[in-house]
């Protein structure tokens, strides 16, 4: 996310839901959407599922994720076996318990980093074992390491 489109997204916050085309509002929504256009899209995503127990889980864990965050535990959680709670979390939000687990730390980390803080602290924050292993996953996911991906986000875009 580039600075002006972080920018933008807050200050977008304080614009009412029936904003004036014409003024001020019009326009900081008009360049918000330009920008978004112009955004690289990440391939992440934590969809949340519409079973009200699991979606709970689902708000607490994206509050405070953790890598070794195990479906046994939500199961038990859940009071149901291992195998209907896979079963129900697939069937709520597409995506098997553990790549929604990545993708929710990922989701996590990429803000982190972008705000300044490091790969090491990052990554210990979000219960990886090592630095390593947290930059091999971002890289096998991203397609990029973690320091090479703030670089680029950190650059103004050249246009």
């Amino acid at each position: 996310m580039t600075p002006l489109l972080h920018h933008l997204l807050l200050a977008s916050a304080q614009i009412p839901a029936l904003y004036k085309e014409n003024g001020r509002d019009g326009a900081l929504a008009q360049l918000l959407l330009y920008e978004l256009e112009q955004a690289q899209a990440l391939p992440l995503f934590a969809p949340l599922p519409h079973d009200l127990p699991l979606a709970s889980l689902c708000r607490e864990f994206l509050g405070q994720p953790s890598i070794h965050t195990l479906p046994e535990e939500w199961a038990r959680h859940l009071h149901c076996s291992q195998r209907t709670f896979n079963r129900l979390f697939r069937q709520q939000t597409g995506l098997s318990f553990g790549v929604w687990r990545q993708q929710a730390c990922l989701m996590a980390a990429i803000p982190r980093l972008l705000s300044g803080s490091s790969v090491t602290r990052t990554a210990l924050e979000l219960g990886y074992d090592s630095p390593a292993a947290f930059s091999s996953m971002f890289r096998k996911v991203l397609g990029q390491s973690p320091t090479t991906f703030i670089r680029a986000a950190s650059r103004p875009n050249e246009e």
